[in-house]
C-alpha cells in the first residue's frame, strides 16, 4: 500500500497560491503569483528531485492539474526527473466536471473522496503524491488520509491569496520527522499525520499556589 505525501509551497503568512508564475492562479483577484521563483537554487532543485523519485503516482486538485497539463506535456525528455515522472506515472485529478482529460495516463476521480482515494492508496507502489491543490490537501488532511506532509516555507509574506490553514480546519497534530533549509532561506520540514492535539497546561497546581 502507498503513502499518501502532500509537497506544498507556503509563504510565511501560509498563501499557496500560484507560487509558480504570475497568471498560474490569478483567481480572487491574486497578483502576486510567482512568489516562489527566485528561491529556485541547487539546494531546492535537490529536494524537488528526491521527492520525484519516490513518485509512484500522482494525485491532483483541478486547478492543479491544469496548470501542470498546460506544460508538463511538453517537456519530452523522459531523462528529465520531474517530467519523465509526471508524464509517464498514473495521474488522478479529483473533479466533478472534468470528463475528457487530454493529458495521457489520466483518471478522474469524483464520488466519495474518502473512498476513492483509499483505494488509490492500496493500488499504488511507492508514494501516491499530492503536489500543491491546497484545497485538496486540506480536505485530506481534515479526513485524517495524508500520511506525510512536506511543507516548504518560503521567506516571503503576502498578505493576502489563499491560505493553506484557513479557519475551520480540523485540529491536528503531526510528528516532525526531517527538515533542511537551503541556502536561499527556504524551509523545507517533513511532518507524518498523528491525529488530534494534545493539551495541558503551565499553569501552577492550586496547591502550589498558595
Amino acid at each position: 500500500m502507498g503513502k499518501l505525501v502532500s509537497t506544498i509551497f507556503v509563504t510565511l503568512d501560509g498563501v499557496y497560491q500560484a507560487p509558480g508564475g504570475p497568471q498560474e492562479d490569478t483567481s480572487g483577484g491574486f497578483d502576486q503569483g510567482g512568489w516562489s521563483f527566485t528561491y529556485g537554487d541547487d539546494d531546492f532543485g535537490r529536494f524537488v528531485v528526491e521527492v520525484f523519485d519516490r513518485a509512484g503516482a500522482f494525485l491532483l486538485g483541478r486547478r492543479t492539474y491544469d496548470i501542470f497539463a498546460a506544460y508538463w506535456p511538453k517537456m519530452t525528455d523522459p531523462a528529465d526527473p520531474i517530467a519523465g515522472k509526471l508524464n509517464a506515472l498514473p495521474k488522478y485529478v479529483v473533479s466533478s466536471t472534468l470528463t475528457a482529460p487530454e493529458w495521457s495516463g489520466t483518471t478522474v476521480v469524483g464520488g466519495d473522496l474518502a473512498k476513492e482515494v483509499e483505494a488509490l492508496k492500496e493500488r499504488t507502489d511507492g508514494e501516491l503524491q499530492i503536489h500543491g491543490s491546497g484545497a485538496l490537501v486540506r480536505s485530506l488532511l481534515d479526513l485524517r488520509l495524508i500520511d506525510t506532509l512536506h511543507l516548504v516555507t518560503f521567506p516571503v509574506v503576502l498578505g493576502a491569496g489563499r491560505r493553506l490553514f484557513a479557519e475551520g480546519a480540523v485540529p491536528t497534530r503531526f510528528r516532525h520527522t526531517g527538515g533542511r533549509v537551503t541556502g536561499g532561506g527556504v524551509s523545507i520540514q517533513s511532518y507524518d499525520l498523528l491525529g488530534a492535539p494534545e493539551y495541558g497546561s503551565y499553569e501552577l497546581p492550586e496547591d502550589a499556589q498558595a
